[in-house]
């Protein structure tokens, strides 16, 4: 019985720590960027995009299609990178399993 109440307290603390490390995702910020850094995207380590921000250089009129495809290349860079950290920092508590629901 001492066993198991060992085990309950490693599991609790466990959860803490996995909670306190989902927390500090939040704070992480990742940036993506494209053409050449003409387009700059900030995300959290919680996948919420903070920011977006264009070099006037990108802006022309007539090609409208690529300014979106910079946007969509950075912003898909900045999450990716936030997949990894959050990847990175909660697999330590999961031994790199995937855990839906989880992060």
């Amino acid at each position: 019985m001492n066993n198991m109440n060992q085990m309950m307290k490693q599991v609790k603390k466990m959860q803490e720590q996995m909670l306190k490390a989902q927390e500090e995702l939040g704070d992480k910020v990742m940036e993506g960027t494209s053409g050449g850094g003409v387009v700059n995207v900030k995300v959290n380590g919680h996948k919420k995009v903070l920011s977006i921000d264009i070099k006037p250089e990108a802006v022309d009129p007539d090609d409208v299609e690529m300014l979106q495809d910079l946007i969509l290349t950075a912003v898909n860079d900045a999450l990716a990178k936030a997949e990894e950290l959050a990847n990175q920092d909660m697999g330590k508590f999961t031994g790199g399993m995937k855990i839906p629901g989880l992060f």
